[in-house]
């Protein structure tokens, strides 16, 4: 599907423009979200209801869980290519005590789960809104269906109605999506499911750690070639963004969380696909200190860390898909790009 995106500058103006402010051209390939209180920094986590903790079922809170060992790796990354504002580097050395992953991101039938189990409403359907890649919405309910885009990406669209059940608006379902990864989620959403779980969000040492699967500095889960022998071993971008994706890598959307080889931990779709809510703050600011025992990240901040990169990440504008990559997003923002999976100690 193709279409002339410039028809959307110049609208998504006012209160987006204002909490989103432009970024340049190595902005991530997500949509930032609109902070709940307008202001700036929160000092402490979302407060999850009390009935949401380990309300799960035990099968549910083991299931598909991955152990990894604890132990010391190199996290972050000095690649040339890499992007210096992101704190991506330098190089440190970091040691994990042993923790349970999952091995899938969370998927709508999980979440559906969950929420027909508690009742919760994600903050996107609190909102009556979230954001959807331009493509992704019915070229015939643009108009209908757009309330805004982000000024400096216009291709991130504020669509009524979009939420993880809708996740390109009204008129859409997850029929036929039931294994994808849950999208139009927020970082609180993700807490509060996580919670329900009997489990957390990852620390991005966690995250990183078990994403590399034992590889050393290696740019992707299998090594240092994006597509190893011409093979696709992660849904991201093909063509020329935002304009055409050319799904070679047999999808251009979502994509079932079991479509490629798992890592060498056995963790499935770590790069691409989704992007995925860490538990820590974002910081930029990071030294080659001596070895770190489980990090956490800053007390405190504005935006909430994103590790892996999604289907609309690609090498013209947004490499994040390395697994030394990072990017950041408001707590209360969705997308329909952004999912998660959790951890437990």
């Amino acid at each position: 599907m193709t279409a002339n995106i410039t028809q959307f500058e110049g609208s998504g103006r006012g209160e987006e423009e204002q909490r989103n402010p432009p970024r340049d051209h190595s902005a991530p390939d997500t949509a930032h979200g609109i902070e709940s209180d307008g202001s700036g920094a929160r000092a402490a986590d979302v407060d999850i209801p009390r009935r949401l903790v380990g309300q799960s079922a035990p099968s549910d809170s083991r299931r598909s869980l991955i152990s990894v060992p604890g132990g010391r790796f190199l996290m972050g990354t000095d690649y040339p290519g890499g992007i210096e504002a992101d704190g991506e580097g330098p190089v440190r050395p970091v040691f994990l005590a042993s923790f349970e992953v999952d091995a899938f991101p969370v998927t709508n039938d999980d979440f559906a789960a969950f929420a027909s189990a508690t009742g919760y409403k994600t903050d996107a359907e609190r909102y009556g809104s979230s954001y959807v890649f331009w493509s992704q919405i019915p070229m015939d309910q643009l108009e209908e269906l757009i309330e805004g885009t982000i000024p400096s990406e216009p291709w991130w669209c504020k669509v009524r109605g979009a939420s993880w059940k809708h996740p390109e608006g009204p008129g859409s379902n997850l029929e036929n999506r039931r294994n994808h990864p849950v999208v139009h989620v927020s970082w609180d959403d993700a807490a509060c499911y996580a919670a329900w779980a009997g489990k957390n969000l990852p620390t991005e040492a966690q995250w990183e750690y078990a994403a590399r699967g034992g590889l050393v500095q290696k740019l992707f889960p299998w090594g240092n070639e994006l597509t190893p022998g011409g093979m696709h071993l992660c849904n991201v971008w093909q063509g020329e963004f935002p304009f055409h994706d050319t799904g070679q890598d047999g999808y251009t959307g979502t994509c079932p969380v079991d479509s490629f080889p798992p890592n060498g931990y056995g963790l499935f779709s770590v790069i691409g696909n989704t992007w995925e809510w860490c538990a820590d703050w974002f910081t930029a600011s990071f030294s080659a200190a001596p070895e770190v025992r489980d990090p956490r990240g800053p007390a405190g901040g504005k935006t909430k860390v994103i590790k892996g990169g999604s289907f609309l990440s690609n090498a013209s504008y947004c490499s994040r898909y390395r697994l030394g990559a990072r990017s950041r997003n408001a707590p209360d923002g969705s997308a329909s790009n952004i999912g998660f999976r959790c951890v437990r100690k």
